[in-house]
């Protein structure tokens, strides 16, 4: 081989060589990404399988926590600060003037800094001195101008201020003289008062857990110094159903361990227990005035919408019908499909379930009627836990439907092995025929019977509020006026055993109306020397317009030398429901001195 060809194949076989290093580098490049590549995933796997199996073992000890909250809530609620109503007075914190950068002045121009510029010559300094006393006149008055702007726009923030801080004072003065006028009347032990300060120290208390609910209805009987409450209990949901939570690493979910039912249904009982005794322990922990020698407390579970139809479905089940809930949406106005095999007058149910307060309007009827067409069903029911008005029976007659009332609605769960309660007014009473309704009055409506012990003949009266003013003066209802304008209120001849009655359509009650006030006076001209103090054993009874007894409210008894009394009164919540809340409050001047409290002129 020739020095040449040598030296041609060195040079070839050195090229080879550096190309094979590039290849082997470069391979080995590619080799320590992928390790690189590799090791982030482990890591990033661990740090994903790390941050899971945290957030797994978070979640457990929140469940721990949520569960700890609940067996020591009487303990808590025991150990935190006593309510007293100081802890309502607002203090005056006004925060000082703060005009910002209006605060300052605007500088003004000093003539030291416009000296004459220039002019070597007699006439050119004279007009350098001239064109120097410009500028600073030009610059002394646009200060000028800004400072006086400034004062205008400080004087405006100034009176701004004034009139934000006196409505602020205003405001903290008018709470804090309602929250005097509450603890005055404590002393006094007035019934409006004491309720609202036992209800104030429920509501501001800070012992209840997260979802607990504060629903409170209170009523006070003067007389027996006893405190009438219902309070609202928070849902088996509150105990939590996962007792743990794990990661499971091959399917890279979160599995939850179930909390045994035995043990969930024990703690939850324990938790309603809890609650009422903390309730018990917090009201006379805060009756710092001795104005409480009991409390009777009833405590209730709002059941949900979706419990109560499947309540429904349960009983229509027992009854030995095929029944099944509906989806929440686009269920066409039906809440349970049921389905009756008896041969010839069984066929396809359509069931729609009302929890109702009061009378269930004749419209929800006739929507009924028009769903039942709509799906060609056989027959519509509609269930409620309140009752039905004369229209709305008047309506149904002749047609595939059925109406069943609260208490016909206990009597059957009762009456096919299912447990299930309104309260004193769940059961129905035998009907009675219902005293007549005058010309234009509403079909809803409630009646309003009152009865007592002893012969002193009362006459019970009626007044339309805003507060504790009359809307006017027909707003009042007794002997002379027996109803308001609008037909809403209306007296009537009372059924036995009542001994005096009263139309009540509270959904038509004028909107500027949040009280409606039932009164009870002595009849002068029957009973010119009685007083109250045979009036006894006394009650109202709410009655649907069919006469079926709803529900019982107990009202003070009289005392000696009153001659007249505010039995209770109804008021209008935030949601549109009536509540009842205890009189008891007595008058010696008779009537005429009631009235006139509710700003009736009596002449």
């Amino acid at each position: 081989m020739s020095r040449r060809s040598a030296g041609f194949v060195g040079a070839w076989a050195e090229m080879q060589r550096q190309h094979q290093r590039q290849v082997e580098a470069e391979a080995r490049r590619r080799r320590e990404e992928a390790r690189q590549v590799r090791a982030r995933q482990r890591l990033a796997t661990q740090e994903h399988r790390q941050f899971r199996q945290a957030e797994a073992r978070r979640r457990t000890e929140e469940l721990d926590a949520q569960v700890a909250t609940l067996q020591g809530l009487l303990t808590a609620g025991c150990q935190a600060p006593v309510f007293r109503a100081s802890s309502l007075m607002r203090a005056e914190e006004i925060p000082p003037f703060d005009p910002g950068q209006f605060a300052w002045p605007v500088l003004m121009p000093d003539p030291s800094q416009y000296q004459a510029q220039g002019g070597w010559t007699t006439n050119g300094r004279a007009q350098a001195q001239a064109a120097a006393r410009a500028r600073f006149e030009r610059a002394w008055h646009a200060a000028q101008t800004a400072e006086a702007q400034r004062q205008q726009h400080l004087a405006a923030l100034q009176r701004d201020y004034e009139q934000r801080t006196d409505a602020q004072r205003a405001e903290v003065r008018r709470h804090n003289d309602g929250v005097v006028e509450v603890t005055e009347g404590m002393r006094r032990g007035d019934s409006d008062s004491v309720v609202e300060y036992f209800s104030a120290a429920l509501y501001s208390s800070n012992v209840w857990p997260e979802g607990f609910p504060r629903q409170v209805a209170a009523a006070f009987d003067s007389a027996a110094r006893q405190l009438v409450l219902d309070w609202e209990l928070p849902g088996y949901e509150v105990v939590p159903e996962a007792k743990s939570v794990r990661y499971v690493t091959a399917q890279d979910e979160d599995r939850e361990t179930a909390r045994p039912v035995t043990q969930r249904r024990g703690l939850y009982r324990e938790v309603l227990a809890q609650s009422l005794l903390l309730v018990l322990h917090q009201l006379f922990a805060a009756d710092e005035y001795g104005i409480l020698d009991s409390v009777a407390l009833n405590g209730f579970v709002d059941m949900d919408p979706l419990e109560f139809e499947a309540l429904v479905a349960d009983l229509f089940r027992a009854m030995g019908m095929q029944a099944v809930t509906t989806q929440r949406s686009n269920d066409g106005g039906v809440d349970v499909d049921a389905l009756d095999p008896t041969p010839i007058r069984g066929g396809k149910i359509v069931v729609q379930v009302k929890r109702y307060r009061s009378t269930v309007p004749p419209t929800a009827v006739r929507d009924l009627y028009g769903t039942v067409q709509d799906v060609g069903a056989n027959k519509g029911v509609l269930v409620t836990t309140a009752g039905f008005g004369p229209g709305s029976h008047t309506f149904v007659r002749g047609k595939p439907l059925e109406l069943i009332s609260g208490g016909e609605l206990v009597d059957l769960l009762h009456r096919h092995g299912l447990r299930g309660r309104l309260g004193d007014g769940g059961r129905s009473t035998s009907a009675q025929p219902s005293p007549s309704s005058p010309a234009g009055a509403p079909d809803d409506y409630n009646v309003l019977g009152m009865t007592w012990s002893g012969r002193v003949a009362l006459d019970v009266c009626a007044l339309v509020c805003q507060g504790n003013r009359v809307l006017s003066d027909d707003h009042f209802v007794f002997f002379n006026n027996p109803r308001t304008p609008d037909g809403s209120v209306h007296a009537v001849p009372a059924a036995a055993p009542d001994k005096a009655a009263l139309h009540v359509s509270f959904d038509a009650l004028p909107e500027a109306a949040d009280r409606f006030v039932l009164v009870a006076a002595v009849d002068p001209e029957v009973n010119p020397q009685a007083d109250l103090s045979g009036f006894t054993d006394a009650c109202i009874r709410l009655l649907d317009p069919a006469m079926t007894e709803l529900g019982r409210l107990k009202v003070s008894d009289g005392r000696s030398g009153e001659t007249a009394l505010v039995l209770g009164s109804f008021r209008r919540r935030p949601n549109g429901d009536w509540d009842f809340v205890l009189g008891g409050k007595g008058y010696t001047g008779g009537l005429e001195q009631l009235v006139q409290e509710y700003g009736i002129e009596v002449e």
